[in-house]
């Protein structure tokens, strides 16, 4: 692994930990099940968007997610717009 792979790999390891831990149980499981499934994928780029998302908080980014609040325009990205559009419940195929 180049010394690149290796810090994207932290990199990768330390956002799944941090959805893991938002503060709210609910926020916890939805982004954790979408940052196993999305952030191996993920260049740096989306790293950073990611990152940036974490940081409007749990109560935010859920009321986004719910349809309560629309998701403000410096967080209208890609990754944003991925998370909006996952399912939380995939079928087993």
């Amino acid at each position: 692994m180049s010394e690149q792979e290796d810090r994207l790999a932290v990199r990768r390891k330390k956002l799944l930990y941090r959805s893991q831990y938002t503060g709210t149980k609910e926020t916890d499981i939805l982004l954790t099940r979408f940052a196993e499934r999305n952030l191996p994928t993920f260049g740096e780029r989306q790293l950073d968007l990611y990152e940036e998302m974490l940081k409007a908080g749990d109560p935010e980014i859920l009321a986004w997610v719910m349809g309560r609040k629309p998701v403000p325009p410096d967080y209208d990205n890609d990754v944003t717009r991925m998370l909006m559009q996952f399912k939380f419940y995939q079928s087993a195929s």
